[in-house]
């Protein structure tokens, strides 16, 4: 077909094909292209256009065909006709393969003879860094001139930048280790493995005071008031909150007047007994009465004098929000607040059981506070429980006290960060594989 083309309009012709094929905005619109723009150029019985997939290959376009029917007779052929294709044409040179030449598997030969002619002409579509990307096959009675594949390499590229745009498939030449040089990377690795470094631990942390004392209700009732708001300075003997009284005040005013009763009785039974020797005997009873109502009302008024509550000692007022207790029963021995010296910090340290290293009085920490992340706190720990408990999230944790040095000034009460427990040295591999290791052997049992 080349023959009977003028030169110029064979270039006419090859540059259309180009423009065509970058002007395509999918692969199956390239495929389509490839497979049915080049008839004029080649004059070809059928034109059949692959994508490689590993190594396998998947059919994308035939030649006078919008969509092939996947399941008819021809395309089941197709798949293990288009693998032996591929497997004929190793490099990136176009390829000629004649029924007779080639001796294809009787399988193949079968259906070669009953759909395709006598040859077929495989051009595959290689990008820049010698990867396949597809294979473009066509069905010929002969084979090509010689001179079209000269002819053609150009155009080839086209396709083979195209479909590289198209797939996103631009890669750039991966670097391959030797054997010489993964074996010194090996022996690099295993000796950092026993590079000795400081175990270390991250927990959630808080700043609290080492000189704090817990208020909680002196009996059971009612919040009627809170008189500090939160982190104010108290004294001695500022009051700190008030319970309500309606309940002890009506409950006294009660036993008072049966109290009364009792005793408006008592006179009685003993008036009487100069004239009644009987009445005698009422008068122990009358009297137990009178002293057991007595002593509730002592209780009682006893009771109203510890219902407003008094700071034991200065400090700050150390609790959430004042509305979260107004008007809240409480029953007795519950915390309310607590009363804390700012004077003398200290980091509460809540260290997950998960997490937990080898850790002892003495040990540094760091706290990095979510206020302040560029002025972390140091300190030492002092203080560490044997037993673990479930914190307010429900995490089972270690609970650490810690000093603060210095005086920062911005080792203010409430504070919250994430501390940095330091324990003792061991190696890179252990403190790498650690958590590793437990997990393994809790399942193991080794």
């Amino acid at each position: 077909m080349t023959e009977a083309l003028p030169p110029s309009a064979l270039l006419m012709l090859l540059a259309s094909l180009r423009d065509r094929a970058l002007a395509a905005d999918t692969l199956n619109a390239l495929a389509f292209s490839i497979a049915n723009d080049t008839f004029p150029l080649l004059s070809f019985r059928q034109a059949l256009v692959f994508a490689q997939r590993g190594t396998g290959f998947e059919l994308l376009c035939v030649s006078g065909l919008a969509k092939p029917t996947e399941d008819s007779p021809y395309l089941v052929w197709l798949r293990p006709a288009s693998r032996w294709i591929g497997e004929q044409v190793a490099d990136d040179q176009p390829a000629w393969l004649a029924r007779d030449a080639c001796q294809p598997p009787d399988d193949i030969a079968d259906g070669w003879t009953e759909w395709w002619p006598a040859g077929a002409w495989c051009l595959p579509v290689h990008s820049k860094h010698g990867e396949r990307l597809g294979l473009v096959v066509y069905l010929l009675d002969a084979a090509p001139d010689d001179r079209l594949p000269s002819l053609l390499q150009g155009l080839r590229s086209t396709w083979a930048y195209a479909w590289t745009a198209l797939t996103g498939r631009q890669k750039r030449p991966r670097w391959r280790p030797t054997r010489r040089q993964l074996a010194v990377l090996g022996a690099i690795v295993a000796l950092l493995l026993f590079l000795p470094v400081r175990q270390t631990a991250l927990a959630p942390a808080e700043v609290v005071s080492r000189q704090a004392e817990i208020i909680s209700s002196p009996i059971d009732g009612v919040i009627a008031r809170m008189d500090v708001r939160p982190n104010q300075p108290v004294k001695a003997g500022t009051p700190l909150f008030q319970l309500d009284e309606t309940t002890l005040r009506s409950r006294a005013d009660v036993l008072q007047k049966e109290a009364a009763v009792a005793d408006a009785e008592l006179v009685a039974a003993t008036q009487r007994s100069f004239d009644n020797p009987q009445s005698k005997n009422e008068l122990t009873l009358l009297d137990a009465r009178l002293q057991e109502r007595r002593a509730e009302l002592d209780g009682v008024r006893a009771q109203l004098e510890r219902t407003r509550v008094m700071s034991p000692r200065a400090g700050v007022a150390v609790y959430s929000d004042p509305n979260d207790w107004i008007g809240k029963p409480v029953v007795t021995g519950e915390r309310i607040l607590r009363v804390a010296d700012p004077a003398v910090p200290a980091m509460q340290i809540e260290l997950p059981v998960a997490d937990a290293i080898a850790l002892e009085p003495g040990s540094q920490v760091t706290l990095y506070l979510a206020a302040y992340p560029l002025q972390p706190l140091h300190g030492t720990i002092i203080e560490t429980s044997y037993e673990a408990r479930p914190n307010d999230d429900g995490i089972v944790a270690y609970r650490l006290l810690a000093s603060v040095d210095g005086s920062p000034a911005h080792a203010r009460l409430g504070l919250h960060g994430t501390a940095k427990l330091y324990g003792g040295r061991v190696l890179l591999g252990y403190y790498l594989f650690r958590r590793p290791l437990a997990a393994f052997r809790a399942w193991t049992g080794l």
